[in-house]
């Protein structure tokens, strides 16, 4: 999997919490913080050896709790390489797109469960597209470097659906997370500047 398998852990600095649009934060505040992503998909995939009966169980019994219950995570800066630049327009809409595949510890969350890989063995999943409009003195070339930078953070309310596998490129599995987007803020990480929010209700 080559889309950031190191996605930071969710603690909450107050600066993502302040300005947080509200719709946003009604959703944010009905979740559960994920405190580290690693730790949450090792406990729902279940890193289990051939025949560790009691590990598996363990692991079935942490998703029937997990399964339909929301989960806020953040995704830093240096994490966040799926965000690519859409099309913009000169009166400073854009779109941003996002691929919605959150890794870390050999696994990760996904949008829904991929079905197939690209040729380097990669899940393949359909873009969250985000409309934006850039902030008061800025513009879609700002926005565009922001991206080119690494210089957005993702905020992400999710909610896990079951576990999916794909065949691993040159043998083995590759075994994630289906789960549903509730939503997705971008903001400027340096100074928390909301720059495009996506919601799974429209």
């Amino acid at each position: 999997m080559k889309r950031a398998l190191a996605v930071a852990g969710a603690l909450i600095p107050s600066l993502v919490l302040a300005d947080a649009d509200a719709r946003f934060a009604r959703l944010r505040d009905q979740a559960e913080p994920v405190g580290g992503l690693g730790s949450f998909l090792e406990k729902y995939v279940g890193d289990c050896e051939p025949g560790a009966v009691e590990c598996r169980q363990v692991a079935e019994a942490y998703r029937r709790k997990a399964n339909g219950k929301k989960f806020y995570m953040i995704v830093t800066e240096e994490s966040a390489g799926m965000i690519s630049m859409g099309p913009y327009n000169p009166a400073g809409e854009f779109i941003l797109n996002v691929t919605p595949f959150f890794g870390a510890s050999g696994s990760a969350v996904t949008h829904g469960a991929p079905s197939r890989t690209d040729a380097e063995g990669n899940p393949i999943l359909p873009y969250i597209r985000i409309k934006g409009i850039t902030p008061e003195g800025g513009n879609a070339q700002s926005v565009s470097r922001w991206v080119s930078m690494r210089a957005l953070r993702l905020q992400v309310v999710f909610t896990p659906q079951g576990t999916w596998t794909l065949n691993k490129k040159g043998g083995g599995k590759i075994t994630g997370v289906r789960a549903r987007m509730d939503a997705i803020l971008l903001t400027v990480g340096r100074t928390g500047e909301q720059v495009g929010l996506w919601l799974a209700s429209g």
